[in-house]
């Protein structure tokens, strides 16, 4: 049996990863992995142990017992924390942040990329975060880089937001969020987001998603024919 399809998309927050990846992957019949929500729930397991999420001792005291799975239904991608489907709870400005911190822990890092490997192991998947292209899956043959600017970032996680019915969040808390977590994301010791020389670049600043998508297939097509 041949390796499986592994599309890698790394970027800051609100750039628009997740939605082009689960485009792409509904585009190409092949799964997506949220892997955000996955250090999202580590997070909240955090929280609800009573643990800080910048005290790595504690939370790597607490790791053998985190249990976080995925599964995919007819709804998508589902993360179970200790059996428990959190999905739903997880889109949360709090947890957000939480992940972001959570994740400069190398011991946090290596137990859900390890997970997310054994996903591009046994699937042919998408899968989005900081550090797909630099290390969960270094050897995909797709790889891209999605930025905008913190400004556009900011005006669609605020639409989203409202979407979701949250009007207590404003354009300056949403677009000092943002900045905090790319300062985060980039400075952090180990694994920090950047973007690899072999990483096509995706600025969709001023791009609709469709456009975004376009690019992305017609890289994929283009090295698929090589």
């Amino acid at each position: 049996m041949g390796e499986h399809l592994n599309i890698a998309i790394d970027g800051p927050s609100g750039a628009g990863k997740s939605t082009l990846a689960k485009s792409v992957a509904r585009e190409l019949h092949i799964r997506y992995l949220d892997t955000g929500s996955m250090y999202r729930a580590m997070a909240l397991y955090a929280m609800r142990r009573g643990v800080s999420v910048s005290d790595e001792a504690a939370l790597e005291k607490i790791l053998g017992d985190a249990d976080i799975q995925v599964r995919f239904d007819e709804r998508g991608q589902r993360v179970l924390l200790c059996g428990e489907d959190v999905t739903d709870s997880l889109r949360t400005q709090e947890l957000g942040m939480g992940a972001s911190t959570v994740s400069k822990h190398p011991c946090v890092r290596e137990k859900l990329a390890e997970l997310q490997r054994e996903v591009g192991r046994n699937y042919d998947v998408v899968m989005d975060g900081r550090d797909i292209t630099t290390n969960v899956l270094p050897n995909a043959k797709y790889k891209f880089f999605v930025i905008a600017t913190p400004e556009v970032r900011a005006e669609r996680r605020l639409a989203e937001l409202r979407l979701r019915g949250n009007t207590a969040e404003t354009y300056d808390s949403v677009l000092a969020d943002i900045k905090a977590r790319d300062l985060q994301d980039s400075t952090r010791a180990y694994m920090p987001l950047r973007r690899t020389e072999d990483s096509v670049l995706i600025d969709t600043t001023e791009l609709e998603p469709e456009e975004s998508l376009q690019k992305v297939l017609n890289v994929i097509s283009e090295k698929g024919s090589r």
